[in-house]
């Protein structure tokens, strides 16, 4: 290869790496990959390979991913990059930050670190932090830089029902949904919440009122549905016209999808930091211009 700079990426990620690569003029290179009967993973870089390597890997379904990153990452080492950016849409292991409970292992920390070691930058959108400031603090590379999709998500929510009254799901959204609310000057609003489990929480409303407004629950990340499932019933209880759910990102496990339609929610959008049925929103052009700024430090 005689380009300056590559992206690379797996096959599962085609749609997300080619609006990518058109936004930051980047020429791609797909992966090759293997899984043996065991479970093991075989993988085979394009060679040779440019000074400049952009890797992009969500990493949703992490267990398996991290390992695909490692292989990756060392791999392009050997194969001569000299630069190498990760650009994770969605990057796990950041909400155990803290040990909870003697003898928890705080994986905010390991995988950071981790991560660290293999990559110069590292790129990434609305990542679960709540008790660091920067994202440099979990994974201490010469670059780490944190993007939101808040602002698009607000400009296509305006796009589909102006005078929307956004509201959080729960208070570690506040600082995020009044960004997004800030776009277009949307009423606004955020839940209080107390979890007791994976799938049992309580929710309380704010006070603004609900009764006849088209509702959208905007939050960073869905997983099994049932805070935004509570937090609409809650919402449809109070007299909301409609409402509806945007999401950064939409990872949805097993029925989260129809636990929250059965709650009343009428659509579901998210960005495709994660593919899924609700993607409709691209962050191509937010990771491109995070790229670009990368280019300018150097």
């Amino acid at each position: 290869m005689s380009e300056s700079s590559v992206l690379l990426y797996f096959d599962d990620e085609l749609t997300l790496a080619q609006a990518l690569g058109r936004e930051a003029d980047l020429p791609l290179a797909c992966i090759e990959r293997h899984v043996f009967p065991d479970g093991e993973i075989k993988l085979r870089l394009p060679v040779p390979l440019p000074c400049k390597v952009v890797l992009l890997r969500s990493l949703h379904q992490p267990n398996t991913k991290l390992v695909e990153v490692l292989l990756a990452a060392r791999t392009a080492r050997e194969l001569g990059a000299q630069h190498l950016t990760l650009v994770t849409p969605y990057l796990a292991y950041m909400r155990q930050d803290i040990a909870f409970q003697p003898g928890e292992a705080v994986s905010q920390k390991i995988v950071g670190r981790f991560l660290a070691e293999l990559f110069d930058a590292v790129i990434t959108v609305d990542p679960h932090l709540h008790r660091i400031s920067t994202l440099r603090e979990a994974i201490p590379c010469p670059q780490a830089l944190t993007l939101t999709a808040a602002p698009l998500l607000a400009d296509f929510v305006h796009s589909q029902c102006k005078g929307a009254l956004l509201i959080g799901p729960d208070e570690e959204s506040e600082q995020w949904i009044s960004a997004a609310a800030r776009q277009h000057g949307f009423d606004h609003g955020v839940c209080s919440k107390t979890r007791h489990g994976d799938k049992h929480v309580e929710v309380e409303l704010p006070d603004v009122p609900v009764h006849g407004r088209h509702v959208v629950l905007l939050d960073d990340i869905a997983s099994s549905g049932h805070t935004l499932a509570q937090a609409t019933r809650l919402l449809l209880q109070a007299g909301a016209k409609t409402v509806d759910v945007a999401i950064t990102h939409a990872l949805f496990y097993g029925d989260a999808v129809q636990v929250v339609h059965n709650a009343g929610v009428r659509h579901i959008w998210s960005t495709d930091t994660v593919a899924h049925e609700s993607s409709c929103v691209s962050i191509a052009p937010l990771l491109a211009l995070a790229l670009s700024e990368l280019d300018t430090a150097d």
